[in-house]
């Protein structure tokens, strides 16, 4: 085992032993990553949330100029509740040349490949700075990030690329598409169901909203791009869940639909919502206020993940391609933080080790020959930033 194989090993063990699920904070990672990162001579940026519970780490190696490379990572893990392991999730195992613990490849081993490399970096960089970007709140949509986005905006920080190092077994991936989620609530009037016209139906109005997902379902295929690569090529709409209503005799005065929408493009996401804002608003508040004048459809927004869109000029990944020796660039069906840092005006790209069929589930892994062909593959931007 290299050295630098070694000690990112060491470091992997102790990220994992900080059991940063998303319902707990990450305050204590963060700072221990800051610490390292700072003994490698970064300049380190902590920004807090809200309450102070969670933070994210933004730290540079270089020159405090625009355009440089990021090395995006977040902190945070899936729960391990109701998952039969058969080792401590939080205490990394070594079995058969793979490491075993949560997060071990979802993503710590990326973060902890980038950490060990910073001094590497900091004998190589020259005019062009790299950054470390860990994040909280990836797995419960991506919040951690968006704030890190504003934060580097009202800071007036422009990095030019940025590599997303989610498992992807090191191929380089150019797109996926978004994941927008939504909860939209109905609230009618109740009544005996003997006299349906006296009061408002909530979950008859969310049937009609539903038949105008379907709708917009169908319309959405002939919005397909030229030459898409996705599968399937256009944006999809699901319907996850309906529920209302208390009994068969009963004029249902509240519903709930659970729905989402994967875009292959922004300006489809935009399509669907300002449809559905003038179906409501038109068509049926209208019919439902004839009766219930405080009756309401309130669409509760739960997470909008951009996707990462390919794009026919791209630095993030023409790097990537020639550091880890592809001749080609990927789509993948799962959602990351890339799609925000594009469209902060970055080209993105999505590399690292370890494969996602192992993320989230019990017994997670990464292999040691993944987390080196990591290290190689950070080890040779070090030498092109050092040119």
């Amino acid at each position: 085992m290299t050295t630098q194989l070694s000690d990112t090993v060491g470091l992997l063990r102790e990220l994992i032993a900080f059991p940063t699920i998303s319902e707990l904070s990450n305050l204590d990672m963060i700072a221990y990553l800051g610490h390292r990162l700072e003994s490698a001579g970064a300049r380190v940026d902590i920004f807090h949330d809200e309450i102070g519970h969670k933070a994210n780490l933004f730290a540079t190696i270089g020159p405090e100029v625009d355009g440089g490379i990021v090395l995006s990572g977040h902190s945070d893990v899936v729960p391990v509740a109701q998952q039969d392991w058969a080792s401590d999730p939080f205490e990394l195992t070594e079995s058969g040349g793979h490491l075993y613990g949560r997060g071990t490849c979802d993503m710590k081993g990326f973060i902890a490949a980038a950490t060990t490399m910073a001094p590497y970096f900091a004998e190589r960089v020259r005019d062009r700075p790299i950054h470390f970007a860990f994040t909280y709140d990836e797995e419960v949509g991506c919040f951690g990030a968006q704030a890190l986005v504003e934060s580097l905006r009202a800071r007036g920080l422009r990095p030019g690329v940025a590599i997303i190092g989610e498992p992807t077994m090191m191929r380089v991936i150019e797109g996926h598409k978004g994941c927008y989620e939504y909860t939209t609530h109905f609230c009618g009037l109740a009544g005996h169901g003997s006299a349906p016209d006296r009061g408002v139906n909530a979950v008859e109005y969310a049937v009609r909203y539903v038949n105008r997902l379907l709708e917009l379902r169908e319309a959405l295929r002939a919005r397909a791009p030229k030459d898409s690569r996705f599968d399937p090529p256009w944006t999809t709409i699901n319907t996850g869940s309906l529920k209302g209503g208390v009994a068969h005799n009963v004029i249902a005065s509240n519903a709930t639909i659970e729905w989402e929408m994967r875009p292959v493009q922004a300006a489809d996401a935009n399509f669907v919502k300002e449809d559905l804002r003038r179906y409501c608003e038109e068509m049926l508040l209208p019919r439902m206020r004839e009766i219930c004048p405080d009756a309401s459809i309130v669409t509760e927004f739960i997470g909008e993940v951009d996707g990462l869109e390919p794009a026919e000029v791209n630095e993030a990944r023409d790097i990537m391609m020639e550091l880890t020796g592809a001749n080609g660039a990927d789509l993948v069906p799962f959602g990351t933080e890339a799609g925000l840092f594009q469209n902060y005006g970055m080209s993105a790209v999505v590399c690292g080790p370890g494969s996602i069929d192992q993320a989230h589930k019990p017994d997670e892994y990464l292999s040691l020959d993944q987390l080196q062909q990591c290290l190689d593959m950070l080890g040779r931007l070090g030498d092109r930033l050092g040119h």
